[in-house]
């Protein structure tokens, strides 16, 4: 199943950190954060990873190759603007036919990726958003949903005042 690799964020609240080194290749117990999520990726049966690279593209290329280290298969697809999630997502469109998992370079997670494409199908969703409660929902997106699931309310990175919900996007798509 294929799987696309949104890797092209500045790392802004990471600096200086990330001012020589893109957020994804941030170490993560010893390896960068990117590996991690390859490596779910992989374990749940994505082996044909499509990656989204905008800023400081070839430290990623570079160190990931064509993926066959990694027991994986790459394609990469740079932009040359910051065109957020849904942008980014459809320059890979050509290689997009049939359900796919998006998910961020940058997180640290072990969610269960079969169950959430299972999910997808099962409710033969157009789109699925994964989502989590947390403590400070402030750097995420907030989401509302009714009873069977359906968003019914979602605001990017709140602040305090306008927080209305514990429940996050994960960035994680099908």
């Amino acid at each position: 199943m294929k799987a696309v690799i949104l890797a092209g964020g500045f790392g802004t609240r990471l600096r200086p950190l990330t001012v020589n080194l893109p957020k994804p290749m941030v170490p993560f117990a010893n390896r960068p954060m990117m590996l991690h999520i390859i490596r779910l990726l992989k374990k749940h049966g994505f082996d044909d990873l499509v990656v989204i690279l905008y800023h400081q593209p070839d430290a990623i290329r570079s160190y990931f190759g064509d993926g066959s280290n990694f027991g994986v298969k790459i394609e990469y697809v740079t932009s040359q603007e910051d065109l957020g999630t849904a942008g980014a997502v459809g320059l890979a469109r050509a290689s997009l036919q049939e359900t796919f998992l998006v998910i961020a370079a940058d997180i640290v997670t072990d969610i269960d990726l079969t169950k959430a494409v299972q999910y997808h199908s099962e409710h033969k969703a157009a789109a699925t958003i994964t989502l989590s409660r947390v403590e400070n929902p402030l750097e995420y997106g907030i989401v509302i949903t009714d009873s069977e699931g359906h968003i019914v309310r979602f605001l990017e990175k709140p602040s305090w005042g306008e927080v209305f919900s514990d429940t996050v996007n994960t960035g994680i798509y099908v």
